[in-house]
């Protein structure tokens, strides 16, 4: 068993965040499209895939609005279907509040693609790579394909079942990996890929910038792999096979168009959208800082030892380190009247320790911490009441570990209510474009980052420069700050 099943597995029920809480009514399609016209209302395919909408958006954060961005998408989309094989092909492009880079198209023209994936790409060429692919897998008609393999009534109910589990609530935890109508085989992807690259290079964009950006993709989620940031499950990469070869047939079909060099970036428009990008968590998800979670909604935060890695995911943050231990915060509404030691006893522990419960304060608040074992695994409970909400921190251990009691100690006394000056000073992450000046070096900018780690590497990937790259006054680049 995995240390995150052991935490999983620690919890008789699991309730989470009421910030992270997502229902499917506080989602809406859009009405205001990017792009085009609305898709054929007799396509029965789209009318399946817009019943999919409001559940895509609850898993993926919602709707990203910015009238700046949405322009800069419509234009690279405008300059695509005027060179579409299908002129009678309307498309409904939706940019997705999600850190994660992704996108993705369903049956009928409706395109998605993350806020993630433009603060990665590097100008327009690059989005219109992606978007022309995505727009292949809806020309091809992949999605009809894959749909003739089973009836698109017996889809539909399996959808309600599997997603909903019949409950008009979209949970964003349940619908997470069951979005098989994005999901095409790797022939289709290939075939996509090369149909994506005739299509942005009719369209007289670069033709070698889908390889450039599948590098970066590629360079992205490795990187993401080290510290553990966002939902990789959510990714581009994760439902979209990569792999070196299928960079190699990316470049081969783009020198059919001439030697690189050819085709325009249009790299001023491009960041000229996505400057003021947010980049990261929402406020609604709270902020990963280093080693301390912050939410400046709920306000409350926690800090994890030096050398763990948090996750902030839809369902619960969680935190991994040495020794294979983990940590696990989420939050419970429990009547004030009810004891946070009677808490604790209820059931939801399992291999709960009754002799281990005990009373306390952290920070002021009312607390009760216990311990707990299971299958090969030692637990430390903290229960903390703050306001209106009771808050869970669960840290797991391997049995022979001797460090459950000091991280669990050291992660439970972190544990503090913010000021609502603290709360106020919070500010999320964005994306800004700043034009290099006499003297700056690819080292002085990325110390001018603020709230990420590795700033020097992420400065690179953010902006596909490769090892030894320099840069030079006037150009302009990306860099994450909170002003």
């Amino acid at each position: 068993m995995t240390v995150s099943a052991a935490l999983m597995a620690l919890l008789a029920g699991c309730n989470v965040l009421s910030g992270s809480d997502v229902r499917e009514s506080a989602f809406q399609p859009s009405n205001n499209p990017i792009t085009v016209d609305n898709v054929s209302r007799n396509d029965r395919l789209a009318k399946l895939a817009e019943a999919q909408h409001p559940r895509i958006l609850a898993t993926y954060g919602g709707e990203y609005s910015d009238a700046r961005l949405e322009r800069m998408v419509a234009k690279v989309v405008g300059k695509l279907t005027l060179v579409s094989d299908d002129p009678s092909q309307t498309y409904r492009i939706t940019i997705l509040n999600s850190p994660n880079v992704n996108a993705f198209a369903l049956p009928g023209g409706y395109l998605y693609v993350t806020r993630g994936l433009l603060a990665l790409a590097n100008d327009s060429a690059e989005l219109a790579a992606v978007i022309a692919h995505e727009m292949a897998h809806v020309t091809a008609n992949h999605g009809l394909a894959r749909q003739q393999k089973e009836a698109e009534e017996v889809l539909a109910t399996r959808v309600v079942t599997d997603v909903l589990g019949g409950s008009a609530n979209a949970n964003a935890a349940l619908v997470r990996g069951k979005l098989r109508m994005a999901q095409f085989s790797r022939n289709q992807e290939l075939e996509a890929d090369a149909f994506g690259i005739r299509m942005s290079g009719r369209a007289g964009f670069d033709p070698f910038a889908a390889s450039r950006f599948l590098q970066s993709m590629a360079s992205y989620s490795d990187f993401r792999t080290v510290t553990g940031a966002q939902d990789a499950s959510l990714d581009f990469l994760a439902s979209h096979p990569n792999a070196p070869q299928r960079i190699d047939l990316a470049l081969r079909h783009a020198r059919q168009f001439g030697a690189p060099g050819i085709g325009t970036l249009d790299r001023g428009s491009f960041l000229d959208g996505v400057d003021g990008l947010l980049f990261g968590d929402t406020p609604e998800e709270g902020f990963v800082r280093g080693t301390t979670f912050l939410h400046p909604k709920l306000g409350v935060s926690f800090t994890v030892p030096t050398g763990f890695i948090i996750d902030n995911s839809a369902d619960a943050v969680t935190a991994s380190g040495p020794g294979n231990i983990a940590i696990r915060f989420d939050g419970v509404s429990l009547d004030r009247r009810n004891k946070l030691t009677d808490y604790l006893r209820s059931g939801w522990v399992a291999g709960l320790d009754p002799a281990s419960i005990t009373a306390t304060t952290i920070d002021g608040n009312d607390a009760a911490t216990a311990r707990a074992s299971a299958e090969g695994w030692r637990f430390g409970i903290t229960v903390i009441r703050a306001g209106d909400q009771v808050y869970r921190l669960l840290t797991a251990a391997p049995l022979d570990s001797t460090n459950l009691d000091a991280v669990a100690g050291a992660v439970s006394g972190s544990f503090k209510v913010l000021s609502a000056a603290e709360k106020a000073q919070l500010k999320p992450l964005r994306i800004r474009v700043v034009t290099v000046k006499a003297g700056e070096t690819i080292g002085t900018l990325a110390s001018r980052m603020v709230g990420v780690d590795r700033k020097m590497e992420l400065f690179m990937l953010l902006n596909a420069l490769p090892p030894g790259a320099g840069i030079s006054a006037g150009d302009r680049v990306k860099i994450i700050t909170d002003s």
